[in-house]
């Protein structure tokens, strides 16, 4: 492996990426090698949750299955909070409960998030994706344990530059999410910014990644 991509939607088959392709319970796929598994705030349906849940911890047995998500609290959308901090506190009990890291979607929803972790006492580790917030909000996840996951935001928003380089350089992560550059453009501007060679910056990620899915 020389590049991580820790949450795409997209698996592309590179032989020198390892890839954790997002999935979900009703749409699963079990021809890629390496995913996650949850029930995105967004695609919430009452009547379905059970069974979902029951999906994904069936897939949590599967070796191939490294992390739960993306699941998480979105303030943006029309779904009750009260909803989807139930299905977000019951997938964090599946990750305790199998000892698998998770991949977080929020979006305005920050100190819930870390509010929802303490009172859970969750020793999992939690990964922010996507991050594209200030240096003040980094750094506060940081101080409640968790950790941080830049991609298409880095590539867009070149203001993202100096809360990047704030990251503890262990409680950081690389991914794609939708967009269609490849994981390399993320690793080569995120080395650049940080003032290192490429292959510094693959080593970087490669221990974290060891550190959280390789326990």
């Amino acid at each position: 492996m020389k590049f991580f991509n820790l949450h795409t939607h997209q698996f592309s088959n590179q032989l020198d990426v390892l890839e954790l392709v997002n999935q979900y319970p009703q749409e699963f796929d079990a021809s890629i090698p390496n995913y996650s598994i949850g029930i995105h705030p967004w695609h919430i349906v009452q009547d379905s949750i059970d069974e979902e849940l029951e999906i994904i911890e069936s897939k949590l047995k599967d070796k191939k299955c490294l992390a739960i998500g993306e699941c998480g609290l979105d303030k943006r959308i029309e779904i009750p909070m009260a909803l989807q901090q139930m299905v977000f506190e019951k997938q964090l009990a599946l990750a305790e409960k199998y000892d698998k890291p998770l991949v977080i979607h929020c979006v305005a929803a920050f100190q819930e998030v870390i509010a929802i972790k303490k009172k859970m006492a969750i020793s999992v580790p939690m990964i922010i994706h996507g991050f594209s917030k200030n240096k003040e909000t980094a750094m506060q996840l940081i101080a409640n344990g968790f950790y941080i996951s830049f991609g298409k935001y880095l590539l867009r928003n070149s203001e993202l530059e100096l809360v990047f380089k704030s990251i503890p350089k262990e409680r950081l992560f690389l991914e794609t999410d939708t967009i269609k550059e490849g994981i390399a453009a993320v690793y080569e501007l995120a080395a650049k910014y940080r003032n290192i060679e490429l292959e510094e910056m693959t080593t970087i990620i490669n221990a974290n990644f060891d550190t959280v899915f390789n326990k």
